[in-house]
């Protein structure tokens, strides 16, 4: 189902407080600066998929994270993926499982709140970029239109829980509320915590405050 950023009010009848569920794996975001060091002067990302967000987009340009060095190797995760548009900000967000693997530790951080964050290398066919900050394990969040959020009845920046009835049930809390008519209504969680909650195919979960 896509969304132009405006709720339809009869694709969320008889949806009484749930919410689409959604897998985010580790990806990348990069400045248009960064994406030229990468991949080339000039260079545009290619649109793989576009993703449910609007204007978001999987990309088919891929990179290598470095991370932390033991026994003179760098701990390192390869094709990543990278998703578009261009930002202000490099960004990389990953899971805890992945930041253990690349031996950094990551914060817990909203999109954007990359200040003091975790350092990486990217690795891409035309150069490299050394991040000093960038690399988060996203806060698990739910975007919501703002006709969305009043249907809901939640607003934006609350903390909510939310319940997985999944092969494993799960309550996740500590889950905020991001309200912008840029949104579709979907929540994000990384893939150690899809994994726990077994979020296998179409799933959705129910806001219990």
């Amino acid at each position: 189902m896509k969304y132009d950023g405006k709720i339809v009010g009869k694709e969320r009848k008889n949806m009484d407080n749930k919410i689409l569920v959604e897998t985010s794996a580790r990806h990348i975001h990069l400045t248009k600066e960064q994406i030229e060091i990468l991949f080339g002067e000039g260079h545009e990302l290619t649109v793989k998929k576009e993703l449910s967000q609007p204007g978001q987009f999987a990309c088919v340009e891929k990179c290598d994270v470095l991370g932390a060095e033991k026994n003179g190797v760098r701990k390192s995760i390869k094709g990543v993926s990278i998703l578009g548009p261009a930002r202000n900000a490099a960004q990389v967000e990953v899971s805890l499982t992945d930041a253990r693997t690349l031996g950094l530790n990551a914060p817990v951080r909203e999109s954007g709140d990359i200040k003091g964050s975790a350092p990486c290398t990217l690795v891409g066919p035309c150069g490299t970029v050394e991040l000093s900050e960038g690399v988060i394990a996203a806060k698990r969040h739910i975007h919501l239109t703002p006709e969305a959020a009043k249907e809901l009845g939640v607003c934006d920046k609350e903390i909510v829980s939310v319940k997985l009835s999944t092969a494993r049930p799960l309550v996740f809390g500590d889950v905020v509320v991001r309200v912008s008519e840029k949104f579709a209504p979907a929540m994000h969680i990384d893939t150690d915590e899809s994994n726990a909650a077994c979020a296998v195919g179409e799933v959705y979960g129910e806001i219990v405050k």
